[in-house]
């Protein structure tokens, strides 16, 4: 019994001494590590612990919906690989169905790594796939309110400011006298008369109906609240002044006009430039269109007479963003792109002289406006704009979903503006669903 006895005393004495042993061991240990960290930082042999570097990929894609400046941005991608070596595949598309080909490229894993989007429901709607880009150098020169930002971070990078409305000859029109619907349905019977086509649409989308029914919207008081209500069906178009107004333009232009239906982009800029046509409904983007023609006359740009209306809708159209479910070598390449188009000088060139793009940076200047967008800078410090609800505000897809066919139906059948109406606030009913 003393010996167990013994023993376990023996036993205890061992384990304390053990403890003590490696418990001086231990301080001895972390002494000689606080030793070393002390020397390292004394001597800057400190290995410091940062985030991995990113190496940025050899090649990226884009694709943005502007049609008009696909083969310019194919011309950048190549000067772009020259100095960097890295290569930009730039994909085209007709315009009509981009949303629909982006979300579904971007659904199957198969998305760009720099893709164009409608800052406002559209970038809403595909908030998953946009990364931050907060930390691109030029972010803080963005002039006031044109990025897109969500929960405090920059998403989209704006394109450009652009500006639409009535695009016209004035040596065929007047300005100053449209000031009223009833007076631009006279100057279209007018022009009619004369063998001219006083004013045209493009069978196109937005160009059809996006671009011109933004217009009787922006002109609400609450523009938001007005959409709001009409997808509640709280309120109605055929109801509300300037949509009635807007169908009578409407009907005015499909008595006295060549049909748009029958008339794409091409052909309706080329009947302006060659003064076929006295007015279109553009915007400045489509200066571009008139390099090919020797236009022998003076432009300008006013906005559609609704209600007295004399502003143009002027925004931010579009905005660049960097795919998120992309590599992070992909999305750093994407990024080193934006970078090298809004600060290099070739980068910069190309946005202003060949994308034709009114500067959105504080610290870009561009002396090389063409006519339209020089109306649209002039009309801008006027201060004649109105807002772009459609992109603000409007449900996504809407446009080529739900009211174009409407259009159509009613460039092709006897369909009564306030029947017209009606379907277009039907629409927006069955969008916002």
């Amino acid at each position: 019994m003393k010996m167990k006895k013994m023993l376990s005393v023996l036993l205890g004495i061992m384990l304390i001494a053990s403890m003590i042993l490696t418990g001086c061991k231990t301080k001895e240990t972390n002494n000689n590590k606080d030793e070393e960290t002390k020397t390292a930082t004394e001597t800057g042999t400190e290995t410091a612990t940062e985030e991995p570097v990113v190496e940025s990929a050899k090649k990226i894609v884009v694709f943005q919906s502007k049609v008009e400046i696909i083969d310019q941005l194919e011309a950048a991608a190549a000067e772009y690989k020259a100095e960097t070596g890295v290569e930009v595949e730039v994909w085209g598309t007709t315009g009509d169905d981009y949303l629909q080909q982006l979300k579904l490229k971007l659904n199957n894993n198969e998305g760009p790594t720099v893709f164009s989007l409608a800052p406002g429901s559209e970038s809403d709607e595909l908030a998953a796939y946009l990364a931050d880009l907060s930390d691109v150098s030029f972010v803080g020169d963005i002039a006031a309110n044109m990025a897109d930002e969500s929960e405090g971070k920059v998403v989209g990078i704006p394109y450009t400011v652009e500006g639409f409305g009535v695009v016209y000859n004035k040596d065929l029109i007047d300005a100053s006298k449209m000031t009223s619907t009833e007076a631009f349905a006279t100057m279209l019977k007018d022009q009619k008369a004369a063998g001219i086509n006083g004013f045209s649409l493009s069978q196109e989308s937005y160009f059809l109906i996006g671009h011109i029914l933004n217009t009787p919207f922006a002109l609400q008081a609450d523009a938001k609240t007005y959409v709001e209500d009409l997808i509640a069906g709280k309120v109605k178009m055929q109801d509300t002044k300037e949509f009635v107004e807007f169908a009578q333009v409407m009907e005015a232009v499909r008595e006295n006009t060549q049909n748009p239906l029958e008339v794409n982009y091409d052909k309706e800029t080329g009947d302006f430039a060659t003064g076929k046509s006295a007015s279109i409904h553009q915007g400045n983007w489509a200066y571009g269109m008139f390099k090919d023609y020797n236009v022998g006359f003076e432009m300008g740009m006013m906005g559609l007479p609704l209600n007295g209306n004399q502003s143009i809708a002027v925004s931010v159209p579009t905005c660049w963003y960097v795919n998120s479910q992309a590599s992070e070598a992909e999305i750093q390449a994407g990024k080193e792109f934006l970078e090298w188009m809004y600060t290099s000088k070739t980068g910069q060139r190309y946005l202003t002289e060949e994308f034709g793009f009114i500067p959105v940076l504080t610290t870009m200047v561009s002396t090389s406006l063409d006519p339209l967008s020089q109306e649209v800078a002039r009309l801008t410090a006027e201060g004649k704009t109105i807002g772009w609800p459609m992109n603000a505000y409007w449900p996504a897809g809407i446009v080529d979903v739900y009211l174009v066919p409407v259009a159509q139906e009613f460039f092709t059948t006897d369909m009564t503006g306030e029947e017209f109406l009606a379907a277009l606030t039907d629409a927006f009913v069955q969008a916002g669903k």
